[in-house]
């Protein structure tokens, strides 16, 4: 088991009601607004705003040297240590970022050893918390963090953050990982409207290809995006109940749903000229570049929707496209009775404990930490108490009130919650078995006879 039994309990709860509100609140919104100027809440349906005001007391730390590691790149990385700036303001304290590798925990292993670990590590999947809490890596939250993420996170997103019922993580960072972005220009030419089904979406790819484009870029290179595609169908085809059963591997990947699921994939990877630079091409692309390709080129770019999460805004502005108006989003369509809503995240844990350590997972668990990269675009925040005006856009806006509205009753992306040999490791396990099935998607049955393989060799089962 890779997460505490209180939140297995916790997220076996059904989604419905979540994955209602969420396309709900998706389809009305985001196709229909641009508002990047927008910081206030009005006739327009927008969220209001949360009443504003810190009462955050962090202690002086003048001398403190602190290093804080993460896999962030680019622009995630430039805004996060805008977040680290602050710190040092209020402080006094000095904040290292050190840039890691996937996976992470391979790269901590490696510090640990050294005996340079650093001070705090933003790990992305709760296996890692658990293998750091094994490993005698990890050190429980304190009284002044712990009060921190009582108050301001949901008792789901506390939960997946504990191990034998103590906190370690604080989950600063969150993602949508549920929607499709499209080109609203190439849709536009094409006459392509905005699937709710995955019927109508492979309707909608015809369309698009009639018209001279290519459907859909894959990220194929990096393994965590054919996870994400695979969940969300697993999610609404095979309900959440089979969900978690696989994600706790108390199913085989042998199951038929697992077979339905690789089957419905193979209606778009396997479909001639539906991925842009067809498989081999889509292997050799990176995320950013799956985003990037979809919104340069005018109304003639390589592909004409990217599916990914709410972070993808990042990339879509480094392509010199406005969220809103050149680039769109709808929810990931319904390929059972209910859209799927797959969340992931980014849990700050202490691995050196100290007063400066316990004082960042304190700032990074408030409202104040989370405002300053809301406002930057591209970053989604699980605490309920920031201020929904804070978001750039209303599309962004939205999506992180459906998320915090959606309140525990989520599905936590599969992969990371597997052990980290199977769902987190590039080469290995289930990324390296969906490449190979990107590459080959009629051999649904050997993708699954690989992936049980490489499941139970990681679960120990």
């Amino acid at each position: 088991m890779m997460r505490s039994t209180s939140h297995t309990i916790r997220t076996r709860r059904t989604v419905k009601a979540a994955a209602t509100l969420l396309a709900g609140a998706l389809a009305l919104s985001l196709t229909a607004c641009g508002g990047d100027d927008d910081k206030s809440s009005g006739t327009d349906g927008s969220p209001t705003a949360k009443e504003s005001g810190s009462t955050l007391t962090l202690p002086k730390l003048n001398g403190t040297t602190l290093e804080v590691a993460a896999v962030w790149t680019g622009a995630e990385q430039a805004n996060f240590k805008k977040v680290l700036a602050e710190f040092e303001k209020r402080t006094g304290a000095k904040v290292t970022f050190v840039p890691a590798q996937d996976p992470i925990i391979n790269f901590l292993g490696s510090k640990v050893a050294g005996g340079q670990p650093p001070d705090v590590a933003m790990l992305p999947q709760p296996g890692a918390i658990k293998q750091a809490v094994d490993k005698k890596w990890a050190k429980p939250l304190g009284a002044e963090a712990l009060k921190e993420v009582q108050k301001n996170y949901s008792q789901g997103w506390q939960d997946i953050g504990k191990i034998d019922g103590k906190q370690y993580g604080v989950y600063y960072k969150a993602a949508n990982k549920s929607l499709v972005w499209y080109n609203a220009k190439v849709f536009e030419n094409a006459g392509a409207t905005e699937p709710k089904t995955w019927d109508e979406l492979l309707s909608t790819a015809q369309t698009v290809y009639d018209s001279g484009v290519t459907p859909f870029s894959v990220g194929g290179a990096e393994g965590w995006t054919l996870t994400d595609w695979f969940e969300n169908v697993y999610l609404s085809q095979a309900g959440p109940e089979r969900y978690d059963q696989l994600a706790q591997h108390e199913i085989k990947w042998t199951d038929p749903s697992v077979k339905d699921a690789l089957t419905t994939l193979a209606q778009v990877w396997g479909k001639k000229d539906y991925v842009a630079g067809g498989a081999t091409g889509a292997l050799q692309t990176d995320f950013p570049a799956s985003v990037t390709q979809t919104f340069t080129g005018g109304d003639q770019p390589k592909a004409a929707m990217v599916y990914e999460g709410d972070f993808a805004q990042v990339n879509i502005g480094q392509a010199g496209a406005k969220v809103g108006t050149d680039a769109k989003a709808f929810p990931f369509p319904a390929v059972g009775d209910t859209a799927p809503v797959v969340s992931g995240g980014d849990a700050a844990v202490i691995l050196k404990d100290s007063k400066g350590a316990q004082a960042l997972a304190t700032f990074l668990a408030s409202p104040d930490a989370a405002e300053i990269q809301a406002k930057l675009g591209g970053y989604l925040s699980p605490n309920k108490n920031v201020d929904f005006s804070v978001y750039p856009n209303d599309v962004q806006r939205k999506i992180a009130q459906s998320l915090i509205e959606a309140g525990d009753d989520f599905r936590f992306d599969m992969s990371d919650q597997a052990p980290q040999a199977f769902g987190g490791t590039p080469g290995k396990g289930e990324w390296k078995d969906l490449q190979d099935f990107l590459k080959n998607p009629t051999d649904v049955a050997g993708t699954q006879a690989k992936l049980e393989s490489a499941a139970a060799a990681a679960y120990g089962n």
